[in-house]
């Protein structure tokens, strides 16, 4: 209860001190959203001012700050500069992005860690080559290409999957677009996983396993791939975050209306609010996240717990 509550208290100024900075930068882009929102037509002192003092873009920039988190914890992200709440514009978004993020995760989850397995317990051979050429392959390439590639060769050309869309729902229509999502963090997963394991068949716990007898795949399974995993899950975890605010060259890709697509539209509208009010909720994901991978650590190894 002591380690799960240290943590907790330890994700706190990291919120504020996050959700305050992003707040910063994203109101000191250069440019009047409430100037752009009449385009070549100037709006009058009055309207401007009023506008000003609606959104608040008058006070400091803490006092703004202050105003925002106060409403967002009422659950009020906020309204765009033509009036309309974020929460409602997000609000069919972020089950698609979200979606995305699981289907992609998984991915990572089950074939990433298959693979470094398979790697790791036979080093040296064909199965360890092919990995790390994989791998290496996946990483190189950017997303953009893996993600056309995909879609024409497994979507338009062998019907495999849905090229673009949601209509057939999860997880089919996720399927392909969380591959190519997924395949650059399970290159990640498959190499942590592969080290972390051939490390941990050295050590002298699975020595002292093996002399008293105990079946390989208890071996393997209870001992070394236990501790190996506490790396992966460090890399999951993050990962999970990365996943749900890196999608928005995949939702491009395959015509996802999820929030990746929304926060480039927004930015390129210079809607602030929009695009504070979605990191905002990203930031709280990617603690909890965290949180609950540091939770996991003590369960792996109580040793972390009670230091």
């Amino acid at each position: 209860m002591r380690y799960a509550l240290h943590r907790l208290l330890q994700a706190v100024p990291v919120f504020f001190v996050t959700t305050f900075l992003i707040y910063a930068m994203v109101f000191a882009l250069p440019g009047d959203p409430i100037v752009a929102l009449a385009g070549d037509k100037p709006l009058p002192d009055e309207v401007l001012h009023t506008l000003r003092e609606r959104y608040h873009l008058n006070d400091p920039l803490v006092v703004q700050y202050g105003i925002y988190m106060l409403n967002a914890f009422q659950g009020d992200l906020g309204e765009t500069f033509t009036g309309q709440p974020v929460s409602e514009l997000l609000q069919g978004r972020w089950e698609v992005t979200a979606q995305l993020a699981v289907t992609a995760w998984i991915f990572e989850l089950v074939v990433g860690i298959g693979l470094g397995v398979i790697a790791g317990l036979r080093r040296g051979g064909i199965a360890d080559t092919a990995v790390l050429a994989g791998t290496t392959f996946v990483i190189a390439v950017p997303v953009f290409v893996v993600g056309y590639t995909a879609q024409i060769t497994l979507g338009l050309n062998l019907s495999l999957f849905p090229t673009a869309g949601v209509d057939e729902g999860w997880p089919v229509s996720y399927l392909l677009p969380g591959m190519v999502l997924g395949s650059f963090g399970l290159a990640y997963v498959a190499r942590l996983t592969r080290t972390s394991l051939i490390e941990n068949m050295r050590a002298d716990y699975i020595r002292t396993a093996r002399a008293k007898g105990l079946r390989r795949r208890r071996v393997i399974g209870r001992h070394a791939l236990r501790n190996s995993l506490i790396p992966v899950i460090t890399f999951l975890g993050v990962d999970f975050g990365n996943l749900m605010a890196g999608a928005v060259v995949t939702e491009g890709i395959f015509n996802l209306p999820g929030i990746g697509q929304q926060v480039f539209q927004s930015i390129q509208l210079q809607e602030g609010p929009v695009v504070v009010g979605i990191v905002t909720v990203l930031v709280m994901i990617f603690i909890l996240v965290n949180l609950l991978v540091d939770l996991l650590y003590g369960v792996l190894d109580p040793r972390i717990r009670r230091g």
